[in-house]
């Protein structure tokens, strides 16, 4: 069984393209998520899924782009996998149109439950398991590929500054809000790096693919955390960011964003210029 949602878009979700921005997602798949598990509560079983469970990774997969409109997009959600003490859900987010299904965004989510007062994870009670086992829909895990080994400079260095209004009740920053510090961080690194070329400016770019792995609560402080953003991989039209949100040497959070070239006229990919590729290659070598 599938849960729907229907999630309403607002002006503020745009990016400068004037589509979802790639964060923004991922607040919808927090909405669907927990309008899920309350949904289909009535004996408040699910409860504690609902609002006592941390997010352990994210792995979103962008289709295509999603623009404002009046009507809210429809969200599907449901479950893979239900282990001990986590369980994987899975999304998808579309329109039904008269040629069939858009698919805009698919994306799972690996989460345990979590005991607030001792921050420490436990393990599904039984009565918690019959209620994720109406959804399950099992499929086979992917393990997720290794991170490269971090590579920090100061060009790639970006400090995360948390706000007040990032942290959720139990004191956390909100699962959500890592996507927004990693893309900081990404913005930063690319703009210094085209700067440093001369200011190379012709490549425009759209996020396909995004892991981001939660290793340990971020907090309010005025001090910022460390963040690191370095290439890893490169192709002819797309290559790969990976980051690390730090505290110290204690790794926080990782986040591993394929980005693709695209010509913004027709659409589709396209490979960078020369001068940009060799730009990418000089990172992924350094």
């Amino acid at each position: 069984m599938r849960h729907l949602y229907e999630c309403p878009l607002r002006w503020a979700d745009l990016d400068q393209l004037g589509h979802i921005n790639n964060v923004v997602y991922v607040d919808y798949l927090q909405e669907a998520r927990v309008d899920m598990l309350l949904t289909h509560a009535p004996d408040r079983r699910s409860d504690d899924l609902a609002d006592g469970a941390v997010v352990v990774r994210h792995d979103v997969e962008y289709a295509a782009p999603l623009t404002l409109r009046p009507a809210p997009v429809k969200i599907e959600t449901w479950v893979t996998e239900i282990r001990a003490a986590s369980f994987t859900m899975a999304y998808e987010i579309f329109d039904e149109t008269p040629e069939g299904r858009v698919v805009y965004l698919q994306a799972t989510t690996v989460l345990t439950p979590y005991v607030f007062k001792t921050e420490r994870p436990r393990r599904i009670t039984p009565d918690e398991r019959d209620s994720l086992l109406r959804f399950l829909n099992p499929v086979e895990r992917v393990r997720p590929e290794k991170p490269a080994p971090a590579r920090p400079a100061p060009h790639r260095h970006y400090p995360v500054q948390v706000r007040f209004s990032d942290v959720d009740v139990y004191g956390h920053v909100n699962n959500v809000k890592y996507f927004e510090y990693f893309q900081e961080a990404r913005i930063s690194y690319l703009s210094r790096l085209a700067e440093s070329a001369g200011g190379l400016d012709d490549a425009s770019v759209v996020i396909a693919h995004t892991e981001v792995d939660y290793k340990i609560p971020i907090l309010f402080r005025p001090e910022p955390y460390d963040a690191w953003t370095w290439v890893s991989r490169v192709g002819n039209s797309s290559f790969v960011l990976e980051s690390e949100i730090r505290d110290g040497d204690t790794v926080l959070s990782r986040c591993r964003v394929a980005v693709v070239t695209f010509d913004p006229e027709t659409q589709r990919s396209r490979a960078p210029s020369a001068a940009y590729r060799e730009m990418l290659l000089g990172e992924l070598e350094g």
